[in-house]
């Protein structure tokens, strides 16, 4: 369940030859946690300090066992993407006790003060890229407009969500969309801000808990349950890439959808095909190579005993967690060549149709 990777330790660093960075990632079974695991070890192997890599596979139970085995290992930093924010606390607690920095990685833990700092993308600033990119490839009035949300479990989906309602809500208020799948969304249209308990009830509805499958049934009930005023061409809020093309097989084999604007996120080699071959529209880009230098750099700093840099922090329901926080690029049919191939991130023998 596990991948080590440890380079060499010299004098003040790592020295005592005890592992110096846990890291804990939630899945083995999506690629974007594949993909920063292959970063990470690229990343390690390039420092003075040992580290372990542990996957959680998904359960909170299997995510304390890991951190309570790289505490007993001696680890001086975590560096941990939560399963679930709020069941994380009770778990990153045990290792501030033993005065370990925590890191919070993509995903915020919640509700208590045993983080130190979390390496993000700018979750609001995704969800507004999903949400713009509807608003500019969406033609007329009245287009029906379909909302999903990822877990209601991780801080992240309620941060896209923000994002995306920040620009979905004028255009639901002056007629661009119509609401076509969510009653609760429809009683709160009018509202430019929600509250927490707002956005939660939307997304309790509408959540595909980052499961392609749990995302495929949804899309079918609601495409069964819609009238034809709410087919026709479409506009799609796709939580990210993996449940976006489940979202979208569904749609592009309903007759009545004449057409559809659908969002991803992450950049996966599968929905990268999928833009080329003109099934999903677009995908927000956020650069793990990015987002995992940044980790590493707040971890070596530390582990020199500095202090590293931040650009914001974020309410995490107990405390203000200071943050590094990276940005993300929309990626469509238009550039996808530009940023995923000629930036190296992918190689372009990686897909077919690709100009």
């Amino acid at each position: 369940m596990f991948v080590l990777v440890a380079a060499g330790c010299s004098s003040g660093a790592g020295g005592s030859g005890d592992l110096s960075v846990g890291i804990v990632l939630p899945t083995k079974d999506e690629q974007r946690w594949v993909q920063d695991e292959e970063r990470f070890k690229d990343a390690i192997a390039e420092s003075d300090y040992s580290a372990e890599i542990l996957f959680s596979q998904g359960s909170s139970a299997k995510e304390k066992e890991n951190v309570d085995t790289l505490i007993s290992k001696g680890i001086d930093v975590l560096i941990i993407t939560p399963v679930d924010g709020d069941s994380a606390g009770g778990t990153v607690e045990a290792a501030k006790e033993e005065g370990i920095t925590v890191i919070s990685y993509d995903r915020l833990i919640t509700n208590t003060d045993a983080v130190d700092y979390y390496v993000t993308f700018d979750s609001i600033a995704v969800g507004a890229a999903q949400a713009q990119y509807l608003v500019d490839h969406s033609e007329g009035s009245g287009v029906p407009l379909f909302l999903y949300a990822g877990a209601a479990t991780d801080n992240n989906a309620f941060l896209f969500f923000e994002g995306a309602w920040n620009v979905l809500q004028p255009k639901i208020a002056d007629g661009t969309f119509v609401i076509a799948n969510s009653s609760e969304a429809e009683t709160l249209q009018d509202k430019a801000e929600l509250t927490r308990e707002e956005m939660s009830a939307i997304i309790s509805q509408l959540t595909t808990g980052w499961d392609p499958a749990e995302a495929k049934n949804k899309a079918e009930t609601h495409l069964t349950a819609a009238g034809a005023d709410m087919k026709g061409d479409v506009a799609i809020l796709g939580p990210n890439d993996d449940t976006a093309r489940a979202i979208a097989d569904v749609f592009s084999g309903d007759p009545a959808i004449t057409s559809y604007v659908i969002s991803g996120q992450d950049a996966t080699t599968a929905s990268i095909q999928y833009i080329i071959d003109g099934k999903q529209s677009m995908t927000v880009f956020k650069d793990v190579r990015t987002l995992v230098k940044d980790a590493m750099d707040m971890a070596l700093t530390i582990l020199d005993g500095e202090t590293p840099e931040t650009t914001g922090s974020y309410d995490n329901g107990s405390i203000e967690v200071p943050a590094k926080q990276s940005d993300v690029i929309s990626v469509d049919a238009d550039n996808v060549k530009v940023e995923i191939v000629d930036s190296g991130y992918y190689e372009a023998s990686e897909f077919t149709g690709l100009e």
